[in-house]
């Protein structure tokens, strides 16, 4: 009794050691941003035509919202509607299906850069779509793909079967049962996976700069080159002459980056409670 205790001390020690740390290290992170970049927002970053002279970073944030939306309306139904096969259509213990679950893992786990390269050769050179806003957002619909399809695959297997069979047993068909049930019980999750695959595209830069290219104007075509804020930071930063604007991006696209996730949190909300 004496040892289970001791042991299970340590490990709240651990426990509360590490979230400590973990706080502490992203507190100081923010922190740091917010130190660095508040003071030179000013209201030249925020105009529409960008120049040398303002560095403007509002053509970025149109092209970084642009292209996360178009990301998330190629990804999110393809990977949403494979995790409902996968769980409620394919049979259990089908080997297609562990090749699948297998290759999602692998695809996960892949760097962006790679995802950069493969888009440059297919949809910039073969297709011939150029450095373009619609290139950039099919790579990244591919790279978010495997984690929106794994995250929404496990908030399936979440609900309880109890769910189904009460359905059922009043008369549901299986595709009501799906969609009317099943899913608007497993929204949160996928809801969480979805605001993950957000944070991997506003953040993303090296698949964007070989697909979307680096032009800092606000594409009116999608078949137009655009330049996301990670890929404006990383210019800015890349140049050495304006690093403090650099960080005053940073800031506006830590912002951005919370509004998009609690806009996503307030829709999966509303979803799960009209099912």
């Amino acid at each position: 009794m004496r040892s289970q205790r001791a042991s299970e001390r340590f490990m709240s020690v651990i426990t509360w050691v590490s979230a400590c740390i973990t706080f502490c290290v992203l507190l100081y992170i923010v922190g740091f941003i917010l130190v660095k970049g508040v003071p030179y927002i000013t209201p030249s970053l925020f105009e529409l035509n960008y120049n040398s002279d303002n560095v403007s970073l509002m053509p970025a944030m149109i092209s970084t919202v642009m292209i996360t939306v178009f990301s998330l309306l190629i990804a999110i139904p393809l990977g949403v509607f494979s995790a409902i096969y996968l769980v409620e259509y394919a049979k259990r213990g089908n080997r297609a299906v562990s090749y699948v679950r297998v290759t999602t893992e692998t695809l996960s786990g892949i760097p962006s850069i790679v995802y950069g390269l493969f888009g440059m050769l297919f949809f910039v050179t073969f297709l011939g779509w150029g450095f373009s806003l619609i290139a950039g957002a099919f790579t990244l619909a591919i790279m978010i793909l495997p984690l929106i399809m794994r995250s929404s695959e496990e908030a399936l297997k979440s609900v309880p079967d109890a769910y189904r069979e009460g359905a059922f047993g009043l008369g549901a068909g299986k595709l009501r049962v799906v969609f009317r049930i099943v899913l608007p019980a497993a929204m949160p999750g996928i809801a969480a996976g979805i605001i993950l695959a957000i944070g991997r595209i506003v953040g993303e830069s090296a698949a964007l700069i070989y697909t979307a290219g680096t032009v800092a104007q606000i594409p009116l075509d999608p078949m137009q080159s655009a330049r996301t804020m990670s890929v404006h930071m990383f210019a800015l930063s890349g140049e050495g002459l304006h690093i403090n604007e650099g960080y005053a991006t940073a800031v506006i696209l830590l912002i951005v980056v919370v509004l998009i996730n609690i806009a996503a949190s307030g829709i999966a909300k509303r979803l799960g409670s009209k099912g």
